[in-house]
């Protein structure tokens, strides 16, 4: 909901949850740091009813009104934009942080573009929370080609191109996933379910990379690849994997086109192990 700029919903599945019984003491102080977040960030969507929770003003933007938030926070505080600054780039990767960069993507200040491409090239950053920056540097209007270090490679972005929502990315990055939904939807719904969350993180990280850039073609062979490697990385993490070959059958991968599978497979399973380790 937060990805897709859906706080209304957000403030009001938090506020249900907190209101169940049964679950750790963590999640409940979780929900609730992440409420009080969105109340202080987004005092527009809280205490609304449903049908109005996401309509402040026929008239009046998304975007207009959190401009509107984020002037009336500086008129209380003249540092509340190098305290976004620092909430986004000194603390642990979270919902928290995200929410930061999505103000600062409003905040009409100088400077912000220069301190968060600085934070791009001398920080190690997760990839995900790199893709965030740049998405937040092209909803604050940047233009131009950054270059900055993606793991182990060096990745050149043009601003301006940066997709801010999943149906914008380039056509050979949506039918990799209709290929895994033509498999899976009928008879393994729940598969597709986490092999579309996989993919849509998994894009995001390895976005401007070299591997990112092999999917961008009109080879069928290179889409049936990258679509047989997710499937297999998703089917072992839930259920323990098929064997390669039926995979590989599966998807009219050949034995020529092996090698390239075997290093779609490594990249994605190298993503999700890194998930798994908290990386």
């Amino acid at each position: 909901m937060l990805e897709n700029e859906r706080y209304g919903e957000a403030v009001r599945l938090l506020q249900f949850l907190l209101q169940c019984q049964g679950q750790e003491k963590k999640h409940y102080d979780e929900w609730t740091a992440l409420l009080q977040w969105l109340e202080a960030a987004f005092p527009q969507y809280m205490n609304q009813e449903p049908e109005t929770a996401d309509l402040d003003d026929e008239d009046i933007s998304e975007e207009e009104i959190a401009r509107r938030h984020l002037r009336s926070k500086l008129e209380e505080d003249a540092g509340y934009g190098d305290k976004l600054l620092r909430m986004a780039m000194d603390g642990p990767l979270s919902d928290q942080t995200m929410l930061a960069l999505e103000q600062l993507s409003y905040l009409e200040q100088p400077g912000i573009d220069e301190e968060l491409i600085r934070w791009l090239k001398e920080a190690k950053l997760h990839p995900l929370l790199q893709f965030r920056v740049v998405q937040t540097l092209r909803k604050r209007g940047h233009e131009g080609i950054i270059t900055f270090n993606r793991g182990n490679m060096k990745a050149e972005i043009e601003v301006e191109s940066v997709p801010l929502k999943p149906d914008q990315f380039p056509d050979p990055i949506i039918r990799i996933l209709e290929r895994v939904a033509d498999q899976t939807e009928v008879h393994e719904p729940t598969l597709f379910y986490f092999a579309q969350e996989l993919w849509s993180q998994f894009v995001m990280a390895i976005y401007g990379t070299d591997d990112y850039l092999s999917m961008l073609t009109d080879d069928d062979s290179m889409l049936d690849t990258w679509a047989a490697a997710l499937h297999q990385a998703v089917s072992e993490t839930l259920s323990g994997g098929r064997a390669e070959e039926e995979m590989r059958a599966m998807y009219g991968v050949t034995d020529t086109m092996r090698f390239r599978y075997e290093q779609a497979y490594r990249s994605v399973k190298q993503f999700v192990m890194a998930g798994m380790s908290g990386l």
